[in-house]
């Protein structure tokens, strides 16, 4: 069971544990991950060390592995491609007769992972953040970056109110506003009750609340939306099993009066049979509206076997109208052995969903496992993969298809992601950009990610990937982003004991 534990527990840049574990097997987590990503290691000592170097700087048989452009290319396809077949007339021996395929993409993971700088082992929830105070040049805007608050809880979401001020919700202290001065207000009351996480520093916990949404026409009706998870004891079979409390996604919606949370009305609730002891680190957690009201809400890997099963709420993006209603034109509405809520499944821990109202296209970012972290777009009825399917690997090397047999499914079935995220930055949340700040970057998508601590651009034309920049690298664990009045960009940067509001503006500079 421990070993099981140790697999899952990077859910925030990967997965989630099946259910809380206690303190002490927490803090020994990390040295277990270590020792079973030593592997990994090992198979690249064994056998490449002696031409590319130990520490893969290079050695006189074989050119520097990081450090340096790779000659054939550094793309998980091209590196996986020079390990099985070689290059004989350069002294590089083929592969595949002595490494399995999953060993050679397993060994090829690897070096990209070291190459980039992102190892699975590296959470990051306790570095420290720094906040560079110089000018930020990227292609075509120069940027800076202001931090508006620090001395934060667990953070999980801002919402930019009209005036400038932010919504704010913090994981298990609650809901709150920062002014345009970066003061936090008293925490509204009445909202949904939320519960203390584990142990500082712990990914574990049930009970969080999480994202805050406006509806789109919030200047005239004010209705806030809470995406949270809610708790309960002696439940259901689960939890009366276990002895342990259970939680699941839910949402309200209410209306902040005088400091206090009011008109408060249930939108989503998830049937109480599924309620489940895994950790709300793999509850996904998001909520996107679209101009007409509807209402696109992300549900993760809180079940091993939900993920493919239609009657269940888990691994799913669900769409419901404003107030609760379930739309007649949902795909699965008429399938009786369906949840008529679902909109996409087979997916693994969301992170990010946001819709484009140019385009009303959903889209969203999505965690895999060892590799394969994706860029969707979230189309009505498709499948997504997973368990059966997935461009990362598991985490002892082994290929990602469980079920896969007994679904009868095949890779044409599955929606591919229009960005595969290969090694996993750990990709939060995205917004499409339509600000008057950073012109240039109109209609792209800002993408932030936490293990890698980076924020990129990237251009998607006709539904297809185009490019990927990065603006601002090795900043902190970037939990959201989202847009405010006039075009500012702001972050939400997640530290175990300091978590930061930051905004990023444009800075001149002596081009003009």
């Amino acid at each position: 069971m421990k070993r099981f534990l140790l697999l899952l527990l990077v859910f925030n840049s990967v997965t989630a544990l099946p259910q809380q574990a206690p303190q002490d097997e927490e803090e020994d987590q990390p040295r277990g991950l270590q020792a079973l990503f030593a592997r990994f290691g090992d198979l690249y000592q064994e056998n490449c060390a002696v031409c590319h170097g130990i520490n893969f700087a290079g050695a006189v048989q074989g050119t520097p592995l990081i450090g340096t452009e790779l000659i054939h290319g550094d793309s998980m396809i091209e590196i996986t491609r020079s390990i099985r077949d070689g290059y004989a007339d350069k002294g590089m021996p083929a592969w595949s007769e002595t490494f399995t395929g999953i060993e050679i993409q397993s060994l090829a993971l690897w070096i990209k992972e070291n190459r980039e700088g992102m190892l699975i082992t590296d959470i990051g929830l306790n570095r420290d953040i720094e906040i560079p105070t110089s000018i930020i040049q990227t292609e075509h805007h120069a940027l800076r970056l202001e931090v508006l608050i620090d001395g934060l809880d667990m953070s999980f979401s801002i919402a930019p109110l009209p005036d400038g001020r932010l919504l704010l919700t913090e994981k298990s202290q609650g809901l709150s506003i920062i002014s345009v001065d970066g003061e936090q207000s008293d925490y509204i009351k009445g909202t949904p009750r939320i519960y203390q996480a584990g142990p500082s520093g712990s990914l574990g916990g049930l009970g969080w609340l999480l994202d805050v949404t406006l509806h789109p026409d919030y200047e005239k009706n004010g209705w806030i939306y809470l995406h949270y998870s809610e708790r309960c004891e002696d439940c259901n079979a689960i939890s009366r099993e276990t002895k342990r409390p259970v939680s699941m996604n839910a949402l309200v919606r209410g209306r902040i009066r005088n400091g206090h949370w009011v008109d408060e009305e249930s939108i989503w609730k998830a049937p109480i049979d599924s309620y489940t002891s895994m950790t709300d680190i793999a509850t996904g957690g998001r909520t996107a509206m679209d101009p007409e009201g509807f209402v696109f809400i992300s549900v993760g890997f809180k079940t091993m076997d939900g993920n493919q099963n239609l009657g269940s709420p888990h691994g799913k993006i669900h769409r419901i109208h404003d107030d609760g209603r379930i739309p007649d034109d949902n795909p699965f509405v008429d399938d009786p052995g369906a949840m008529a809520t679902i909109w996409s499944y087979g997916h693994r821990s969301p992170q990010g969903l946001e819709f484009n109202a140019k385009t009303r296209q959903l889209w969203g970012t999505e965690h895999g496992p060892r590799g394969g972290d994706e860029i969707n777009l979230l189309l009505p009825g498709r499948n997504y993969g997973w368990p059966a399917f997935s461009k990362g690997q598991n985490y002892d090397g082994s290929e990602v298809k469980y079920g896969r047999a007994d679904l009868e499914l095949e890779l044409k079935d599955i929606e591919q992601p229009v960005v595969d995220l290969t090694p996993s930055p750990g990709v939060s949340s995205l917004v499409f950009y339509d600000g008057e700040a950073f012109p240039e970057w109109r209609d792209d998508l800002i993408v932030a990610t936490l293990k890698a601590s980076d924020l990129f651009r990237v251009e998607i034309s006709d539904n297809k990937f185009v490019r990927k920049e990065p603006l601002i690298e090795n900043l902190a664990r970037i939990r959201d982003v989202e847009v405010g009045p006039g075009g500012i960009i702001y972050l939400l940067l997640e530290h175990a004991t300091g978590s930061k509001i930051v905004r990023v503006v444009p800075a001149k500079t002596d081009a003009g």
